[in-house]
């Protein structure tokens, strides 16, 4: 796969029975180490030892991470992944690793998007150990703070979008990672989209690969996680953690068809610096910049 000292984190939380993507990682062809990262207030912790093993489940100090996570509200509920997020750079550096892989517990499948005769067809992953090489290449190419892989909602649009776009600059559920290049996540919910946001402002870079797309489930439908916390809030409140963070660029908006709810919506223009092409600079500018 790669010489690179490299696992997987599928951060986990209830349901020891319902790991999904751990099949679907190995069922595409990844034979690298795989780690379920779990907090010491999950009852079913000795469920989720008996299941994989001690050596291969990771569990942290909740309460101790959220002493340095800003939830960016006064709840005290701890029902996030945003404390495992930010708790697994320090285990990765504990156990070794130079790069690893955050992915939630739900993905039933890793996908290429390719476009053929006008439409955009989908194919299942089934040599994991390449991908992970050529998504690490392109973290390091690109020095990103993370890189993603796409989800279906980034492919509305059809063969034209995708035709025109090779990334997004923003990261949502699934994040290669360095070790010692931490990202700071914050927000109790909408955690990935509050920190592509907040620190893509300041200039760090996040890409979300269309060629390659994850099939998750349903995140209201699945039993455990944050299924509780979801279906209470729904994506009203869940998108309001980032128009409180930057409410300059993020707005409320009404989504879907046939299951219409209020979701955030981005404004780029105002959300993130932009780098132009040198062919677009005045030429006494470039000659400037020579001298």
């Amino acid at each position: 796969m790669t010489d690179r000292a490299f696992a997987v984190f599928i951060l986990t939380h209830g349901r020891p029975h319902d790991v999904v993507t751990f099949t679907t990682l190995r069922d595409s062809g990844y034979t690298g180490r795989i780690y379920l990262l779990v907090d010491n207030e999950d009852a079913t912790v000795p469920t989720y030892v008996e299941k994989f093993g001690a050596e291969n489940v990771i569990i942290f100090d909740k309460a101790e991470i959220a002493k340095t996570t800003d939830a960016a509200d006064t709840t005290g509920d701890r029902r996030s992944t945003v404390f495992a997020r930010n708790a697994s750079f320090q285990i990765a550096r504990d156990i070794g690793l130079d790069y690893f892989l955050q992915l939630d517990d739900d993905y039933k499948d890793f996908q290429y998007r390719y476009k053929r005769s006008g439409i955009l067809y989908c194919l299942s992953v089934k040599n994991m150990n390449d991908v992970v090489t050529a998504m690490l290449d392109l973290l390091d190419d690109t020095n990103a703070a993370t890189v993603a892989f796409s989800q279906g909602g980034d492919h509305l649009g059809g063969a034209s979008t995708f035709e025109k776009l090779k990334t997004k600059r923003k990261a949502m559920n699934s994040f290669f990672l360095r070790t010692h290049n931490p990202i700071k996540f914050s927000g109790r919910l909408n955690d990935d989209v509050n920190a592509y946001v907040t620190l893509g402002a300041r200039g760090q870079l996040f890409f979300t690969l269309l060629r390659l797309q994850l099939v998750q489930g349903r995140t209201q439908e699945t039993p455990g996680g944050l299924t509780d916390v979801y279906r209470a809030g729904g994506t009203y409140v869940k998108s309001f953690y980032t128009i409180i963070m930057a409410p300059s660029c993020v707005s409320l908006v009404m989504m879907g068809q046939s299951h219409r709810r209020l979701h955030h919506r981005i404004q780029w223009n105002n959300a993130v610096p932009k780098i132009i092409s040198e062919s677009n600079c005045k030429t006494a500018t470039r000659q400037a910049r020579t001298q």
